[in-house]
């Protein structure tokens, strides 16, 4: 009797053809693993920054009246990411303490869909050009990237 050195053509292919089955049962489920997890990024950096935002509005005279960007030279970011005061204008100094408030982010984080992280302030509907969207009169934080991600 002759003594075998390896695999038959036939057990290769029989291998191949399983393994191929299983890949083509298994890929289609973590192709959408990507997007969930953009999704999930995205609902949180949300959920994060309009917390943040509230936490303004209460250390800053609660309401609209004094919304980060909305006074007169401080942008969104730089109201959000450095020291304010109780008018919400910057502050002189760049530590907490007796009327000094913030920073409530360290940076502006990127949009997970686009991967930008400017913020497009303005009075009417998001444009759609990327990042995030902040409206200025009534203080709502949005994504800015295309009508399916705006909603959150």
């Amino acid at each position: 009797m002759r003594k075998r050195n390896g695999f038959t053509l036939v057990e290769i292919l029989i291998v191949v053809i399983i393994l191929s089955i299983l890949a083509a049962i298994v890929i289609p489920q973590f192709s959408g693993a990507s997007e969930e997890a953009k999704l999930a990024s995205l609902v949180s950096d949300l959920q994060t920054i309009r917390s943040q935002i509230q936490l303004y509005k209460a250390q800053h005279n609660h309401g609209t009246t004094c919304l980060p960007g909305t006074v007169s030279g401080v942008d969104f970011e730089n109201a959000m990411t450095k020291y304010t005061v109780k008018a919400g204008t910057l502050a002189a100094t760049q530590a907490p303490g007796d009327g000094v408030y913030g920073p409530y982010l360290l940076k502006i984080p990127r949009n997970p869909f686009d991967d930008v992280n400017s913020v497009v302030e303005g009075t009417s509907t998001p444009d759609e050009a990327g990042g995030w969207y902040y409206n200025t009169d009534t203080g709502a934080f949005n994504a800015n990237d295309d009508a399916t991600h705006t909603g959150y």
